[in-house]
């Protein structure tokens, strides 16, 4: 079987995943670079944080996006061939993480991976969104709220999703827990700041 039109795909669906929409919005709205400023993450936290609230939600909507297109196209596209839309996916995660344009330096991979999971099982992804509005209106902590939608996510996939999503699923989740390691140790402290409040984590 003749892979490397797939193999195109995939490597396209990382070059996506790797665009900094976040570094872009700060750029856009004025805030220069903000890998310099707050925790120097590309996300829509630091966004958020550094260059305001349109700056962040445009940044977490084309994050999301990212994910959802490279899904998209497996699912719509690809359909009979049953590898492409859970390796779409995990290049565009990867891509976000490990950025091809900034040195493989990138951001944390939630708001990605939300996109994937919204366009690929909606009502599992609707479920782990509401999970992280609900935990980040509670306690005004952002990583709080995704590492608790992604630790139900598996279970999620499990019961309302398929079986790739839910492998996609079990590999995303530790990763992205590994990415908030500081974020989890300053919660086990008490000192991981809450959203709308100036500091240099996120």
């Amino acid at each position: 079987m003749n892979i490397w039109p797939h193999g195109l795909l995939v490597t396209g669906a990382y070059l996506l995943g790797s665009i900094p929409f976040g570094l872009l919005m700060g750029w856009l709205f004025g805030s220069g670079d903000i890998r310099k400023q707050g925790s120097g993450n590309i996300g829509a936290t630091n966004v958020l944080r550094t260059a305001g609230k349109k700056a962040a939600f445009l940044a977490l909507l084309l994050d999301m996006a990212k994910g959802g297109v490279a899904v998209a196209v497996g699912i719509h596209g690809f359909a009979q061939v049953p590898w492409l839309t859970p390796a779409l996916a995990l290049a565009a995660f990867v891509g976000h993480l490990y950025p091809v344009y900034l040195g493989f330096k990138g951001g944390k991979g939630v708001a990605t991976a939300l996109g994937i999971v919204l366009v690929w099982t909606p009502w599992v992804g609707l479920l782990a969104l509401l999970t992280w509005l609900l935990v980040a209106v509670v306690t005004r902590i952002s990583s709080l709220a995704a590492l608790v939608a992604f630790m139900i996510l598996p279970g999620l996939e499990y019961f309302l999703g398929n079986n790739e999503a839910l492998l996609v699923s079990l590999i995303m989740m530790p990763i992205i827990f590994w990415r908030h390691r500081e974020n989890i140790l300053r919660l086990l402290q008490g000192t991981e700041p809450r959203i709308g409040k100036k500091g240099s984590a996120s």
